[in-house]
């Protein structure tokens, strides 16, 4: 059974009707997996799994790990780092999403934070703050192999636009490996699922408003695949009655206008679900037209 590195980090395990709920908490969200088992030496071993993979990950690759490679591979920004096969397959995942996109998806605009700090509060960044950062923004700048990575010193890049989701797809894989049960994976709202429940039941998973806590959550069904959610509920400013999204345009570097408050996208993977929810953002009010047009499975709260 695989150990538990951290004091701080624990796996909870609670029984319900049809089976067990593992949870723990990993890149700042609450995380479960959902296994329809009464077997609980079973449930609790994927449990153990699922939760040091995320950590893994959230070690890996978190910029808010000072220690982690994405905080070294920024610090050492002007350099040739030397990286492993994980790290280059997510680089060519972000190149595809930065290409589809069409340069709106860009794992190097995550410098933008120190521009702008979504709390809540109506601090509002200058013009010339934001620009001044605009030349650091640019995947098309950075050079990458399967061995190594480069990119101009001042640059960042920053996983975060899809990590959690890689995350859960992990789990999912790392999980069909030892379990023939059905079984869900929810990582703060981004999940998938694997196998049939009994009886043909489908998970019924709640969307909740992000704005107003007294409106109904919409309920999804999901029997196979992933689901996803990108919005601005928790991540905003508010100045003269104007509301800011943390969806920024990498272009401007100024946040999108007109953008649903919430998108959830349905898809195989947990990853391509997050991409194409961020994507949507990123159209403004053209956000459903775009996954209509693709006919891609979705819902948007505004």
């Amino acid at each position: 059974m695989a150990k538990i590195n951290s004091v701080k980090r624990n796996v909870k395990c609670q029984s319900r009707d049809d089976g067990f709920t593992l949870s723990f908490f990993s890149m700042a969200s609450l995380c479960e997996i959902l296994v329809d088992t009464q077997d609980e030496a079973l449930a609790k071993k994927m449990g153990i799994i699922a939760a040091n993979e995320a950590w893994r990950i959230e070690d890996k690759y978190s910029r808010y790990n000072k220690s982690s490679l994405c905080s070294k591979m920024n610090e050492k920004a002007g350099e040739i780092v030397a990286i492993d096969n994980e790290t280059y397959q997510l680089f060519a995942f972000a190149n595809q999403c930065y290409e589809m996109s069409e340069g709106a998806f860009d794992i190097t605009s995550g410098i933008l934070r120190k521009a702008w700090h979504f709390d809540g509060s109506d601090n509002i960044p200058s013009k010339e703050i934001v620009e001044d950062l605009l030349e650091f923004i640019g995947w098309h700048q950075v050079d990458y192999s399967p061995e190594t990575f480069y990119m101009k010193q001042g640059m960042e890049i920053d996983f975060g636009g899809f990590g959690k989701e890689y995350a859960v797809d992990r789990a999912i894989l790392l999980l069909s490996k030892i379990a023939n049960v059905p079984f869900l994976v929810n990582y703060g709202g981004d999940l998938a699922a694997y196998g049939k429940k009994k009886a043909d039941k489908a998970w019924q998973i709640g969307i909740e408003h992000p704005a107003f806590t007294s409106k109904k959550s919409t309920i999804v069904t999901v029997r196979d695949g992933a689901i996803a959610t990108s919005g601005d509920a928790n991540r905003f400013l508010l100045k003269d009655g104007q509301r800011y999204s943390h969806v920024l345009d990498v272009k401007t570097g100024w946040p999108i206008k007109d953008s649903p408050a919430s998108i959830t996208v349905a898809a195989p993977k947990c990853i391509q679900a997050g991409f194409l929810a961020t994507l949507a953002l990123l159209q403004g009010k053209n956000a459903e037209a775009l996954l209509q047009q693709q006919e891609i499975m979705h819902w948007a709260i505004r």
